[in-house]
């Protein structure tokens, strides 16, 4: 062989080794891409397995707060059921009140006003069966909550923000202030 054919020989040797090396690497490239692929694609489907996952916890937390205030609100009706009804004869109480103020002249009026009386006890008793209570005031340190003053007046003898007279009376339906007392209040 001459030096020409061994040189020709060489370099085809070393394109092919480079040729080799080359599909070598293409082969590793395509493989490492199919791998990266399929991890790519593992880590996308895990994202969207979490995502889901959140998402039932979260409807899950929802529901149950949804069913936990609609076991509130049914405790709240049941216990609250009477409410309008007994907003609506607090003006009839008051009306009792005022009728038994009046002082009978004859025999006929008593006999009026003790029969007054018996509806008005029964009434009272109905309510106070469906947790109705008077709210007390008069004495009592002034309390925003429950008492509405409409006047201010001064005596020396008590103190300071004491309820001194109770003009008309408030009422709680055992937690909830159905109307709150009006009171004139000590300066």
């Amino acid at each position: 062989m001459t030096e020409t054919t061994e040189n020709k020989d060489l370099v085809q040797e070393n394109v092919q080794a480079e040729n080799d090396s080359t599909e070598e690497q293409t082969a590793t490239t395509v493989e490492l891409t199919v791998e990266e692929q399929y991890e790519a694609k593992l880590a996308e489907l895990q994202a969207k397995l979490d995502d889901e996952e959140n998402r039932h916890l979260r409807l899950r937390a929802d529901f149950d707060n949804l069913r936990r205030r609609t076991q509130l609100d049914r405790e709240a009706a049941e216990k609250y059921r009477a409410q309008n009804l007994l907003s609506d004869l607090l003006p009839v109480l008051d009306n009792f009140e005022r009728a038994l103020q009046i002082e009978p002249t004859s025999e006929e009026a008593v006999s009026i006003v003790k029969g007054i009386e018996m509806v008005y006890r029964s009434l009272v008793e109905a309510t106070e069966k469906e947790g109705l209570q008077v709210i007390k005031a008069e004495g009592e340190q002034f309390d925003p909550n429950v008492h509405q003053a409409v006047m201010q007046e001064q005596d020396s003898d008590k103190e300071q923000g004491v309820v001194l007279r109770e003009l008309q009376k408030g009422y709680i339906l055992k937690d909830r202030v159905l109307r709150p007392t009006m009171v004139s209040v000590n300066e």
